[in-house]
């Protein structure tokens, strides 16, 4: 390392059973030499939620009050493939070398209280993980975040996706949504919100928390996992939204303007798909009975914003949605069978 070395004099310790620095410094200091690892729903790589601006220029707001405080920011020193940082011993504490120019300062919880406070000199409190892996951050975040309102709850299920060992076991309704996620012929691929930054972001029309949320009805009602693998039962689902976005194509490609895929569209027709699942004696349901089904009564409804699913929020909305739904599609059927 060079001698311009930045140094942060600190107390090394125990958190529970991980080693810990604790130490002070200037805000504009820990803000130029950390970074938050903000999830790339494209690549999947990252786990924390989208900055918030508002959010974090009221916290600057505050910290330049008088008696303002705030408890020690966290962060964690990954492991350094380059010389980017190092600990020296000292007789009374440790001191943490960082090479000048790098961002080696992982903000496990801390990324809104330190978002806009570059230009701010104020002295504030914090804690440091040495040596944690990512995925042991993103665990750490998960544990101090899980209950923090304003939270995206999508985000937190994608680090439950992230940290899980079987997924499809543990939590199958988050299984098959990030299974329609990210399957190329979904057409919901790339079309559901985690919580972090996408390119594919003015695009999206529901979150991960609503798509498993509907999807966890489907697998209760239908119990079509005593049929199959979770796997087959995904495919199914996959299924039934591509005959969706076929019957309903402009409700489907113009989103802002119907309710198809939004919560409550999305809720209603997951009841609907186990309903033509039970229907058709689960094992023979494909896409083609799906889009036959639909195209029977769904064609015909009125998706639009304006339309009788209008103002429908909550259990009470998706449970008023539903029997809409399978109203129409009861006078179509029998429309049909007197009219044969």
């Amino acid at each position: 390392m060079r001698d311009n070395l930045i140094r942060l004099r600190c107390i090394r310790g125990q958190s529970a059973s991980r080693t810990v620095l604790l130490g002070f410094a200037p805000a504009r200091v820990l803000h130029a030499l950390s970074f938050a690892d903000v999830l790339d729903e494209d690549s999947g790589r990252g786990y924390q939620r989208r900055f918030n601006a508002a959010h974090s220029l009221d916290f600057r707001r505050y910290i330049q009050r008088p008696n303002s405080t705030t408890i020690p920011l966290t962060f964690n020193l990954r492991p350094a493939v380059d010389p980017t940082w190092r600990l020296k011993e000292r007789r009374n504490d440790v001191e943490l070398q960082i090479r000048p120019d790098t961002k080696v300062l992982a903000q496990v919880d801390c990324q809104h209280r330190l978002g806009h406070l570059d230009s701010i000199d104020t002295l504030l409190p914090f804690m440091c993980f040495v040596g944690l892996s990512a995925r042991e951050e993103m665990e750490i975040f998960n544990v101090i975040n899980s209950k923090a309102k304003g939270l995206n709850a999508s985000l937190l299920d994608f680090h439950d996706a992230q940290l899980s060992k079987d997924l499809g076991t543990e939590r199958p309704e988050l299984f098959v949504a990030l299974f329609l996620k990210n399957d190329a012929r979904s057409p919901w691929h790339q079309q559901l919100d985690l919580g972090g930054h996408s390119t594919s972001g003015t695009q999206r029309r529901a979150s991960l928390r609503t798509m498993q949320k509907a999807v966890r009805r489907f697998l209760t009602r239908t119990r079509i996992l005593e049929l199959g693998s979770i796997e087959e039962a995904a495919v199914t689902i996959l299924d039934f939204w591509v005959a969706v976005s076929l019957v309903l194509a402009d409700a489907w490609t113009h989103p802002r303007k119907h309710l198809v895929n939004k919560g409550i569209g999305v809720y209603a027709l997951m009841d609907i798909a186990a309903d033509i699942f039970n229907d058709s004696k689960g094992s023979s349901c494909d896409r083609k009975i799906f889009i036959a089904a639909l195209n029977d009564f769904a064609a015909e409804f009125d998706w639009s914003t304006e339309g009788p699913l209008k103002g429908l929020g909550g259990e009470g909305g998706v449970k008023e949605a539903v029997r809409q739904l399978r109203n129409a599609r009861r006078k179509r059927r029998m429309k049909v069978v007197s009219n044969g």
